[in-house]
């Protein structure tokens, strides 16, 4: 898929390119910087990025990988954080996304993985440090095509917004159903009326359309035939699409086509998540292709959560969903 998040050495990532959170002398250092220099060949990556020294903070160089199962190594420099000058730290560390980024691109990479860039010694709060990397991967992928992986070394460095994990917990605990079998309509904390309420609101905003009617009418329509539909009725482009949804344009032209193939239920799901489909929608659409949400599923209930909430950013969902060790919403 295009962006996802894993739990791995980033110098065992078999990329064209890792990314190096580096000084701007690009000089061996600790932590990640000399886990990568050791494993590359420290003395030839040192004579090279000798060459190419020194940056500018907020910018990157890039090198060959030597031993590394990556091609390249990509050193960027991020910003030491200052609480006094969050602006200018936050314009700078994205900048060493975008120009890594920008640097792939030239030198035709098709995979990238990142640490989080200053968020070790340089003491860029790993939850402020994880949205400005999210937020520039993000804009890079609306533009281009590229697999570009945030590499965590360990889950419990994860930080994700306090306020929306509580949300996030609580939905699981009212929802939740790991041993005994309830009704989702049951036990959903958000009141049935209001969901019913809201429901008729975007229907009758889209009575153009008649989504829903359309469902009821077409009960054995393909998938795909659903699928364009309903991209149709929502006003959006193919493209859009399979951004919003986190899946790359080769696998969406696989879907499109039809042709027998089915996605998988977390394709399908980060397709519901790109149409911001309702719940019952969405429920639609696993149906015609065999799935259904579950509450003895944990991945169910978060992606239910978002989706009730009409919460419809993906890059959000899946860093919940990593913090909970689940699956993330895109291609398999």
């Amino acid at each position: 898929m295009p962006f996802t998040i894993v739990r791995q050495d980033i110098t065992k990532m078999k990329v064209d390119a890792i990314v190096n959170a580096a000084n701007t002398d690009l000089a061996m250092g600790g932590g990640v910087c000399g886990a990568i220099f050791n494993a590359a060949g420290s003395v030839k990556l040192q004579e090279a990025c000798d060459k190419v020294s020194p940056i500018k903070t907020g910018g990157a160089a890039i090198t060959p990988g030597f031993k590394l199962p990556a091609k390249y190594v990509i050193h960027a420099a991020g910003p030491i954080y200052h609480q006094w000058n969050a602006e200018e730290n936050e314009k700078l560390l994205r900048s060493a996304y975008t120009e890594s980024l920008k640097l792939a691109a030239k030198n035709k990479c098709g995979s990238i993985a990142f640490p989080l860039i200053s968020s070790g010694i340089y003491g860029y709060p790993k939850e402020e440090a994880l949205q400005v990397a999210v937020a520039a991967i993000k804009d890079f992928l609306a533009e281009n095509d590229m697999d570009v992986y945030l590499v965590i070394f360990d889950r419990a460095s994860f930080t994700v917004s306090e306020k929306l994990m509580g949300a996030v917990e609580s939905y699981i605990d009212e929802n939740y159903a790991d041993s005994h079998f309830i009704s989702r309509r049951e036990i959903s904390n958000v009141d049935y009326e209001e969901i019913h309420t809201q429901f008729i609101a975007q229907k009758e905003s889209l009575a153009a359309s008649q989504i829903l009617e359309d469902f009821i009418d077409n009960l054995d329509e393909p998938f795909n035939t659903t699928l364009l539909r309903l991209i149709d009725a929502k006003g959006k482009t193919d493209s859009e699409v399979y951004k919003r949804a986190n899946i790359d344009r080769k696998l969406f032209s696989k879907i499109r086509t039809g042709k027998g193939y089915m996605p998988s239920k977390r394709t399908i799901l980060a397709l519901a998540v790109s149409l911001e489909l309702t719940l019952e929608e969405t429920d639609d659409l696993l149906e015609r292709a065999g799935y259904a949400l579950s509450h003895s599923q944990k991945f169910d209930v978060i992606v239910e959560f978002f989706i009730v909430n009409g919460k419809y950013d993906i890059f959000e969902i899946n860093e919940v969903l990593f913090k909970y060790d689940q699956p993330l919403l895109g291609a398999s």
